[in-house]
């Protein structure tokens, strides 16, 4: 959202969520200009391109374990393109409990992207967003990612919160543990999972042969031609050929 404000001789335009793009200094207004510049261009393509896709759509993503959901609307070419979410709580709850404990479902179409951003306005509202089980944060209307990067940057937030917390929440990284813990299980279970243990299998006679035959004989042994001398108390691993003139020195063959 772009916003216009001015005040003690300033005008400025200010992207919300970014720092102001104008001021009263001429060099960093212009490049301020330029930046919102670069900003209006690609949010105008990335609306352009949208408005043209085949399908607009809200959806619905809901937690099979806690049982939260997020609304949001995506439009796209291919109803199977593998988008799945764009918000932060949302994002939080997949790296939580994996993105399979979620269940995302299309709740329905609409004929264009602007019909899209009002619907989704009206369904996402500050009733939706006060209830505990909803995770979305703002109010619908505005959409969520407004281009791949963004996304990618979204979601490698959530992962750098996901992780820090793993580090500095005891409690977090329990639970969290528990159930991945329960999750492997249960895929092992169904057969998702194959550990390839050697239960109920046998070693041919030719691996038995090989395992029965000594290993490591002769200069192969890394303690081949080495031994133990002691003095005062302190033992010490030498080569053989240097025995000798530790004995004269006062050392003793062994280790005590």
């Amino acid at each position: 959202m772009l916003r216009w404000t001015s005040g003690q001789g300033r005008n400025t335009f200010n992207v919300v969520g970014r720092k102001p793009l104008m001021g009263s200094n001429p060099i960093r207004s212009t490049l301020n200009f330029l930046q919102l510049a670069v900003y209006l261009l690609k949010n105008n393509r990335y609306m352009a391109r949208a408005e043209k896709r085949k399908y607009h759509y809200i959806y619905k993503i809901t937690c099979k374990i806690t049982g939260r959901f997020y609304i949001g609307m995506h439009s796209t070419d291919d109803l199977d393109d593998g988008y799945f979410g764009s918000g932060k709580r949302l994002w939080f709850s997949i790296n939580y409990h994996g993105k399979d404990n979620h269940v995302k479902e299309i709740l329905e179409f609409l004929p264009s992207r602007q019909l899209l951003k009002e619907r989704e306005k009206e369904i996402v509202n500050k009733d939706l967003i006060g209830d505990v089980m909803c995770m979305n944060i703002k109010e619908g209307g505005e959409g969520g990612f407004i281009n791949e990067e963004h996304m990618k940057k979204a979601q490698l937030a959530s992962k750098v919160s996901f992780r820090k917390n793993l580090e500095i929440d005891s409690d977090f990284r329990i639970k969290f543990s528990l159930r991945q813990s329960e999750k492997m299980k249960k895929r092992h279970e169904e057969g998702k999972i194959n550990y390839n243990t050697f239960e109920g299998k046998q070693h041919t006679e030719e691996t038995k042969l090989k395992m029965r035959k000594p290993k490591n004989i002769g200069e192969t042994n890394s303690q081949y031609g080495t031994c133990w001398i002691t003095k005062d108390g302190i033992n010490k691993k030498i080569k053989k050929v240097e025995l000798d003139s530790f004995i004269q020195d006062g050392w003793v063959k062994g280790r005590k």
